[in-house]
């Protein structure tokens, strides 16, 4: 892709929009960049157009529109109607990008399973990166010199909306639920969104899926994994792995990885990686002092024989599905936040099964509480700290007080991480 001579406009100026502006200076771009908002501390050679509206929509030869701008709205649509191409971030990334990827998506999981396939390859001796929707901005790393010779791409589906050629070598596809209804029309649209992971892959390419997942039929080769069917190439029972049946690795003995969904991540990301030819036993070497991400099912304190957990990343239905799927003692659910337009009635049958009683709050404190009444005694708070101090009192000894919202948080803090933060210091104030 030649960019030389032509004009780039960028939509957005986050850290995705502006790792797309520097790739695009580099390769000789007049660029031109627009916000909603008046952003500073740009390049004096880029052309900065500060309350984008989609009536100041100017044309250009290639348009990059950043994954948070929802691409079904007015503003990307008057944009992309006066340009050559429209594309995102990765797309115009990985058109520069010499070597392999590795492209991770599903509802839930894919930071976890992108950080470990990053760490499992630099382990083994071959340089990885995560970027994409975790780590760094994929233009950044496809920017140094030299490029790492393997991108462990977390891909969401804002992303994956905006692809053209975009060809993973290992495509990784953990589950499908249904999620982010404030931007999609309707559930299919969100799947297609994720399903274009598949869109250019070929015979020589690889498809790591969980056994059961209702998927097209694909070129690629595939390889299942599964925590519920032994028919999986991968199986395991949350605590050993096997592949076709034979142990490959345990769990509890080799790492700090713990529950189901933390087993299948392990599976896919080994799956992933063998399947670009790096010697498992290398693989394996790398699970030793692997901790995973911060603000999912994270061990925060035990106070008065009570664990106290933060899933703050659990931002959709399926996450708190998953947290409370993967406990073995009675919990005590703190969950809320913002309104998504979500239908949580199939998480009632988990809280009666898993649940001793839950606390909610937030903007959708009170319907949670109203739906979950109907499982477990509840109670509505309007604040994490005042959940926090309502789940205390409930919660009794050999019991997990959780917080795992199944919804984003954006009503009261600026993203899952400040929200999980907040937990984190409030719990190791409690006495």
């Amino acid at each position: 892709m030649t960019l030389t001579g032509t004009r780039v406009n960028i939509l957005g100026a986050g850290s995705s929009g502006r790792a797309a502006m520097a790739l695009a200076l580099r390769e000789g771009a007049e660029v031109h960049v627009f916000d909603a908002g008046n952003p500073t501390g740009l390049p004096e050679n880029v052309t900065v157009h500060g309350g984008a509206t989609p009536e100041g929509a100017e044309p250009c030869d290639v348009l990059v529109v950043s994954p948070g701008i929802d691409t079904y709205g007015p503003l990307v649509g008057a944009f992309a109607d006066v340009a050559g191409e429209t594309i995102g971030e990765i797309e115009l990334a990985c058109r520069y990008y010499e070597g392999r990827i590795i492209a991770i998506t599903g509802t839930n999981g894919k930071t976890t399973t992108t950080e470990l396939v990053e760490r499992l390859l630099n382990v083994a001796g071959m340089s990885a990166v995560a970027c994409g929707n975790y780590g760094v901005p994929v233009c950044e790393v496809v920017m140094r010199d030299p490029q790492p010779e393997v991108l462990a791409l977390e891909a969401s589906s804002f992303q994956l909306e905006t692809i053209v050629d975009f060809r993973p070598d290992v495509a990784v596809w953990l589950n499908f639920a249904p999620d982010h209804m404030d931007r999609y029309p309707d559930v299919e649209s969100y799947r297609r969104a994720k399903l274009r992971v598949f869109e250019n892959q070929g015979l020589t390419d690889t498809v790591v899926a969980r056994a059961g997942e209702d998927l097209p039929e694909l070129e690629a080769r595939q390889i299942t994994f599964s925590t519920e069917t032994r028919d999986a190439d991968w199986w395991s029972d949350g605590e050993t792995l096997f592949l076709h049946g034979e142990p490959v690795f345990n769990l509890r003995e080799g790492s700090h990885l713990r529950g189901l969904h933390n087993a299948e991540n392990a599976m896919a990301a080994l799956a992933a990686c063998e399947a670009i030819g790096v010697s498992r036993d290398k693989l394996l070497a790398a699970f030793d002092g692997y901790a995973p991400p911060r603000h999912r099912c994270e061990l925060v304190r035990t106070l008065d024989g009570v664990e106290w957990l933060n899933d703050s990343k659990a931002t959709n239905l399926h996450a708190l599905e998953s947290a409370l799927r993967s406990q073995n003692r009675p919990v005590v659910l703190i969950a809320g936040g913002k309104e998504k337009g979500l239908d949580y009635t199939p998480v009632l049958a988990l809280l009666k099964r898993h649940a001793a009683a839950a606390v909610t709050f937030g903007q959708i404190g009170s319907k949670l509480g109203q739906l979950f009444a109907q499982a477990v005694p509840v109670e509505t708070c309007g604040t994490l700290a005042e959940a926090i101090v309502a789940a205390q009192k409930r919660a009794v000894r050999g019991q997990v007080v959780i917080l795992s919202p199944g919804t984003s948080s954006f009503d009261q803090f600026t993203g899952y991480e400040e929200r999980g933060d907040a937990f984190c210091r409030l719990v190791n104030e409690l006495r």
